[in-house]
Order: structure tokens, then C-alpha cells, then sequence
């Protein structure tokens, strides 16, 4: 299987996560067969050497797959594109940065090479979802027509953290991906969420999907928290002076439990967090003085 990654802009915590989930599946290269990391800041992954192939991304190249409704996250079936047209042979598992791999990958492998697709979890039918974004995006697409199909009551959201496709029929998957992606923009769905319906309906239709999730961690609920841990462990290297290969060798005795990935805190508390810092704003700054 080849890995994908795909992060873009200055904002280093994007580009040290996508480091510290590489070197989780370094651990176990020998079911890996290339990693590739899809960037506007190269420079953050050279230290990688020969275990990634950066591809550099231009505005240019953006801005042409946001496609004819100029929608970003189109930007991420594109990308799952182009490596299967690069190399079509090969399964392709999409990874947002905010990943890892706790458990050897050998199963997820095997499953992936006999046609299984994979995503990070199933959140549910898109109409017993109970958001008001969710609400608003099924009373917007139910009956589409898709030719084979219509979307209806049996078809699901899925978290798009982890997207897996086989080799096989994976052009069709990736089409139709898109096709579903652009019938919506162009429909003018409720956008937050519709490149990850897309993918979830087309793998879903294509192959059938199973939940990643007992390989791949996703702590997207609980960024602050990694954010800190993982800025320690790439302090510790530097600091010590670490090789690529011991930090490798650090991530087999690695304790992935140790952090919770998701935790539920209250939009009161942070909107009195905010309204505090706004009345209580820090005064008597100092500064080095010329």
C-alpha cells in the first residue's frame, strides 16, 4: 500500500503531526510500500530522507482541483487521484495529519489487497444524524440520481481521517467520488461536509466499508493535547540529538493509550474562556529594548 498525506500552509502543528504519523508507520515499513506527502512546505519533511517522496503542490495546481465550484476540500479526492494514476497497482490510504498507527498494520493490509475499503469509522445514516448540518445536508441530497443509484436512507457518513482504496476498481471509486462530489457543490449543498459524504458513498457503493479504527488513532477531538505531547517528543530528538532511526525505534515502545483522543468540553466553557481573555486582556508588556 502506498501512504498519502496532504498538508499545505506555514502552521507547523499541521506539519510536525503528519512527522510523528509517519514515523508510526515506519515501525512497520515492511507492509508500507511508499509514503507520499503532497505539500507546500517541503522543507518540513526533508529530515525524512529516503522513507517519503514529496510532492510539491503549486497554487496553480490547487486552485485547479478545487475544481469548477472552487471548493477546497475537492482538493482531497484530487490528491487520492493522482497517486492512483501514478501508480494504479497499488491500494492508496489517505491520512489526515492528526493520525497514527497503534497496532501492527499486517491485518488492515491483507484486507485492503483482497478488495476491502477502508475509513476511519462510520458516524451513522446521514438521516438519523441529529446536527443541524447533517439535517440540512440529507434533506438536500436524498433522491439524488446517480445512475446505478439514488442516495437514500441506507448510505452513511463516515469520518474521512483515514481513506482506504484498493487497487482494485479504485479509477471507478475515485470517479465517482468526484461525481458525487460536483453534483452537490453544483446543487449547493451545505459544504462543510460534503467532500466526506462523497468518498463515504463511493467506496461504500464501489466496494463496502469497514472502520480503520483498530489500527489508526485519529485524535481530531483532542488536538491540544497531542499538540503538546507530540512537540515534546520532537523537542526531546533535537535535544538529544536523536537519529530518524531512534525515533523510529522510540515509536515501538510508544504508549498510545496514554493521551485520550477524543474529549468533550463545552462550548459554554470555552465562550467564558474567551469573554474573560476579552475583558482581562494582558497589560504591561515588556520588550527588549534596542
Amino acid at each position: 500500500m502506498n501512504l498519502l498525506y496532504l498538508t499545505f500552509g506555514p502552521y507547523i502543528k499541521n506539519h510536525y503531526q503528519a512527522n510523528f504519523s509517519i514515523l508510526s508507520f515506519l515501525q512497520h515499513r515492511q507492509e508500507v510500500r511508499s509514503i507520499y506527502v503532497y505539500t507546500d512546505y517541503p522543507a518540513y519533511y526533508q529530515h525524512l530522507g529516503g522513507h517519503v517522496q514529496v510532492v510539491t503542490i503549486s497554487e496553480a495546481q490547487l486552485q485547479d482541483w478545487k475544481g469548477p465550484y472552487d471548493f477546497f476540500w475537492r482538493v482531497k479526492i484530487k490528491a487520492i487521484e493522482d497517486l492512483i494514476l501514478r501508480q494504479p497497482e497499488e491500494a492508496v490510504v489517505y491520512l489526515d495529519s492528526d493520525t497514527f498507527l497503534h497496532k501492527p498494520v499486517q491485518a488492515f493490509n491483507e484486507q485492503l489487497n483482497q478488495g476491502v475499503a477502508f475509513m476511519h469509522e462510520r458516524e451513522g445514516a446521514l438521516h438519523q444524524l441529529r446536527s443541524k448540518t447533517d439535517k440540512r445536508m440529507w434533506q438536500q441530497v436524498k433522491g439524488m440520481d446517480f445512475g446505478s443509484f439514488k442516495l437514500s436512507e441506507k448510505h452513511s457518513m463516515w469520518n474521512a481521517g483515514v481513506v482506504a482504496v484498493p487497487a482494485s476498481k479504485n479509477k471507478q471509486a475515485i470517479a465517482l467520488a468526484l461525481e458525487l462530489c460536483d453534483t452537490m457543490c453544483r446543487e449547493q449543498v451545505t459544504p462543510r461536509l460534503i467532500e466526506q459524504f462523497a468518498l463515504s458513498v463511493a467506496l461504500d457503493e464501489t466496494y463496502g466499508l469497514r472502520e480503520a479504527k483498530p489500527w489508526i488513532g485519529h485524535y481530531w477531538g483532542n488536538k491540544d493535547e497531542w499538540n503538546n505531547e507530540i512537540s515534546r517528543f520532537f523537542l526531546e530528538s533535537l535535544l538529544k540529538n536523536f537519529s530518524l532511526e531512534q525515533d523510529i525505534d522510540r515509536m515501538r515502545s510508544y504508549d498510545f493509550r496514554k493521551i485520550a483522543l477524543h474529549k468533550h468540553i463545552k462550548n459554554t466553557r470555552r465562550r467564558l474562556i474567551n469573554f474573560i481573555d476579552s475583558i482581562f486582556p494582558p497589560k504591561d508588556k515588556q520588550f527588549v529594548e534596542e
